[in-house]
């Protein structure tokens, strides 16, 4: 710690807060020997009162799903209980307590921070990972999840990394740097034995670069002649450098106890009883540890523990590869292969010298269970490892394949395509050279190359019709979907070919299946167009709405459900199907889908003007996006600042995003770009530029979402402007779907356009019929619309009085929801009629924060703390921190006034 003061300064301060009640993380950054490890050390000494945990990172355990979490929680693992059943199920599969199906790694993350949150009502909590940067990336995901949830609950988290990843790159964080030189110089001379020659110590000063590890070491490491700057050896690289000092030191220990430092650094676990029983077996005493004991390099105890990662790693470095292998193979003899089957079977895999199809089919268990654990990436480690030892060339090709497979469901796209390309040279039979393809579709979807991913996956569906009829439909569903996410970028393959083969396709099932039925009515709509195609897709989503289906097959099939039922203005279906997978989504813990469900739903509620919902949703997928390392998707926030009337926030997320979205064939964005510029042009009285967009969100008909929406606000845009003859396309378009749908909302919204148009004689009797049909649906945008229209025509006949109490009624509506440039646009025309009307004002409750309101309105819905804490990824007293914020700014006292200060 020379030279520290500094750094242990900001740990106190860092221990100060947690003692307080407060929430700290904290990333100490450095090269490998800087002084994290020290640091650590002090930090922990520091906390006598606090309840400790510690977990460090090892390098050949980075592919074992869970295992820093292992670490860290053993002792805690009789708190389970205290969780809700979900979280306490989770962690219990993840650990290997009880089996299961995989959990989601989110909800792995929740249990972990309630399981924090839990010990921390007794005293303040330390966690402390020490070589976090070979923590297994669920670990890691997970505790960088909690260190980014935690706000209000007594607990620490520091980890010490020599680089910061993806998943830590975001948290406060510190570089430990090299000691000052006068600081370096003492220390190094304190760890000399001798008086070191003044040219020996600058050259060691200069190339250990103050690096204190480096400083201690590397002298033990020199020879006299060198120390007394006669030698002509210079000193290694760095890291290196340390290690070859440690290793050396290693290689004048006997040899037992040499080799009882091989076992224990093969087994990072540091289980004393595993490393002596494999001893034992090797014919190593017990009092073979003593001389590395006394030489300060391992300590041998309740933990095995080595001084250094560093010594660790030249330790095992140390052994011959022969002993190595011995090594594993004692370890893994010595492991219960009832109680611990993964662990014996990796163990065994690292003692094995060639194939072995015996060991491949124990890791091929492994794999197993680790996907029900879920662990991707340790299933494709286990897998991996398999295919080493598999010779036979079907099996190997098998092997690959699943390997690939794996992997993609691991994140490792590359390594994916990798094995893929291993899998293609091996004899595959037609069905799994047909899953090869469907992986490249995948992993095209995956890299976010939509244009690339519909003739991968509509080419793989073809051929799987052979083989697997029900794949086969799955396949085409996948294909249809990434046609439709391509959209007006969709290049060679668009939604129309793919729409075509999913029409001459057998069903998978004799009669066709609920799901058989409304694929092929999506393909009809859009192959044969609206007049035959949209009677045919309500009868398929009436059916699907009842029909019965397996859980884990219906989240598939809700989002294709979903969109289909705004193709045909379907407004209760729509609200259904979107929130039946919102939910299930929510329930089961799939929480990696939670922005695609956000965003289905986030449309429905735009339309019913539940803003703050809307705003919810938002903050809900920036939060799962942040827990996962991904960017924010700003499809929901661009049409959320239309709706509002943001300008400016509309113009920054165009100019950050667009022109990448066109790059990879995003052509949903594109039109939803145009769509949402439209609508708030409309809003803000810009009509020749939201005529433009709209006629750009319009251009392809094949999307009919964004496509179908543009369609209004051309019409307006052009009427407003003074361009009817513009117009006569989008209504034509809007009446054929007002005549084969029949929908109100549909019917409303045609009704509306055609009177932006009409004649005197026949307008009003068009805007009348516009309210009628809209103020059926719970879509009170529309309604608002209607009714501003309504009273624009009226005022431009002279009929004030009447016209007021359209634009009245239209004010207040658009006031509510929160559309602010459509409300001022109402306020102008009700100026004209010779109203008074005051500007809308910030109302108290438009103070609060997105993240403030959702949870105010979920405690005004009376669910408990846990329970709004598990929705969003909040421990209880986090929850219970927001809550004081909300009573404070809305004036209140408790939660039972929230329903009188936030009405639904």
């Amino acid at each position: 710690l020379r030279g520290r003061a500094e750094e242990c300064a900001l740990l106190d301060g860092l221990i100060g807060a947690i003692r307080r009640g407060e929430s700290r993380s904290l990333v100490l950054r450095g090269e490998p020997g800087i002084g994290k490890t020290a640091l650590l050390e002090y930090l922990v000494a520091s906390a006598p009162d606090l309840a400790v945990m510690r977990a460090a990172g090892v390098e050949s355990e980075m592919e074992l799903a869970y295992a820093g979490l292992h670490q860290l929680c053993g002792t805690i693992l009789d708190r389970l209980d205290k969780l809700p059943a979900p979280q306490r199920r989770a962690l219990e599969i993840v650990f290997g307590l009880s089996a299961g199906d995989a959990p989601d790694r989110f909800l792995v993350a929740l249990a972990m921070l309630s399981l924090l949150s839990e010990v921390s009502e007794e005293r303040p909590v330390l966690c402390v990972l020490d070589d976090a940067h070979w923590l297994d990336q669920s670990s890691a995901l997970t505790l960088a999840f909690v260190a980014r949830r935690l706000l209000a609950d007594p607990v620490g988290l520091v980890f010490a990394v020599r680089q910061a990843g993806d998943e830590l790159r975001d948290l406060p964080n510190i570089e430990v740097r090299g000691l000052r030189d006068a600081d370096a110089r003492g220390l190094l001379r304190s760890a000399a034995q001798f008086k070191l020659d003044d040219q020996v110590c600058d050259r060691i000063l200069a190339e250990t670069r103050g690096n204190p590890l480096a400083l201690l070491e590397l002298p033990r490491g020199l020879g006299v002649t060198e120390l007394a700057g006669f030698g002509t050896a210079a000193a290694p690289q760095l890291a290196n450098g340390v290690k070859e000092s440690f290793r050396r030191r290693i290689g004048v220990l006997p040899d037992e106890a040499r080799r009882l430092l091989v076992i224990a650094a093969a087994d990072p676990l540091g289980e004393p009883v595993l490393v002596w029983r494999a001893a034992e077996l090797w014919g190593i005493s017990p009092e073979a540890a003593a001389p590395a004991v006394e030489a300060g390099l391992c300590q041998f105890g309740a933990r095995i523990r080595f001084r250094h990662p560093l010594v660790r790693a030249a330790a095992y470095a140390a052994g011959s590869s022969d002993e190595r292998r011995r090594a594993h193979a004692a370890i893994a003899q010595s492991t219960d292969p009832a109680l611990d089957p993964d662990r014996r079977a990796w163990h065994r895999a690292l003692a094995t010298t060639g194939p072995d199809e015996a060991i491949a089919n124990e890791l091929e268990q492994s794999a197993l269970r680790a996907r029900a654990r879920g662990g991707q990436a340790a299933t494709a480690a286990f897998l991996e490892r398999a295919l080493d030892l598999t010779l036979d060339p079907a099996r190997r090709a098998e092997r690959a394949l699943a390997t690939a497979e794996a992997n993609y469901l691991a994140g490792s796209a590359d390594e994916a395509l990798r094995l893929a390309a291993e899998a293609e040279r091996g004899p595959l039979d037609e069905f799994r050279r047909v899953r090869v393809d469907v992986l490249h579709g995948q992993v095209a979807t995956m890299q976010r190359r939509p244009r690339d991913a519909p003739p991968l996956l509509l080419r793989a569906a073809r051929r799987l019709e052979r083989v697997d009829p029900r794949a086969a439909r799955d396949t085409y569903r996948d294909a249809f979907i990434a046609a439709i996410y391509a959209g007006r970028c969709g290049g060679e393959t668009r939604l129309a070919e793919v729409a075509e083969a999913v029409g001459s396709a057998a069903p998978s099932t004799d009669p066709p299946s609920a799901t058989d039925e409304l694929l092929d009515a999506a393909a009809l709509l859009v192959s044969a167009g609206y007049t035959k195609g949209a009677t045919a897709v309500q009868r398929a989503l009436a059916a699907f709405v009842i029909a019965p289906r397996a859980r884990e097959r219906e989240l598939h099939w809700l989002f294709l459900a979903g969109r289909l039922s705004t193709w045909v203005w379907d407004e209760e279906t729509w609200d259904a199907v979107s929130g039946r997978m919102l939910g299930l989504v929510r329930d089961d813990g799939v929480l990696a889908l939670l922005p695609f469900a956000a965003a289905l739903r986030v449309g429905w509620e735009l339309f019913a003007g539940e803003l703050g919902s809307v705003a919810t949703h938002v903050s809900e997928q920036d939060t799962v996006q942040e827990a996962i390392g991904g960017e924010r998707s700003p499809g929901s926030r661009v049409a959320l600042a239309a709706f509002r009337g943001r300008e400016a926030e509309v113009t920054e997320l165009d100019e950050a995003t667009t022109h990448d979205a066109v790059a990879r064939g995003d052509g949903p964005w594109v039109a939803l770009l145009h769509w949402s510029t439209a609508v708030l042009c409309n809003g803000l009285g810009r009509y020749d530029r939201a005529l433009r967009a709209a006629q750009l969100g319009a251009a392809y008909p094949p999307d009919m979402q964004m496509s179908s929406w543009a369609l209004s606000e051309l019409v307006e845009a052009a009427a407003r402007g003074g361009e009817p003859e513009a117009a006569t396309d989008a209504l034509g378009r809007l009446a054929e779907m007002a005549h084969a749908c029949g929908t109100d909302w549909i019917v409303g919204v045609e009704a509306r356009a055609r009177a932006l148009v009409a004649d005197a004689a026949h307008a009003e009797d068009l805007h009348r019929r516009a309210i009628e049909c809209l103020g059926r649906t719970r879509f009170r945008t529309e309604l608002a619309r209607a009714r501003l229209l309504y009273g624009e025509w009226l005022r431009r006949e002279n009929r004030r009085v009447d016209a007021r109490a359209q634009l009245r009624a239209a004010h207040q509506l658009f006031t509510s929801i929160g559309m602010e440039a459509f409300a001022e646009r109402a306020r102008g025309e009700l100026l004209a009629t010779g109203e008074n009307v005051r500007k809308r004002t910030v109302e108290t409750r438009d103070e609060l924060t997105a993240h403030e309101r959702q949870i105010a309105e979920l405690a005004r819905d009376r669910l408990s703390n846990p329970e709004i804490g598990a929705r969003l990824f909040l421990s209880p007293r986090t929850v219970e921190w927001h809550l004081r914020k909300v009573y404070s700014k809305l004036g209140i006292k408790s939660r039972r006034d929230l329903s009188v200060a936030l009405p639904r």
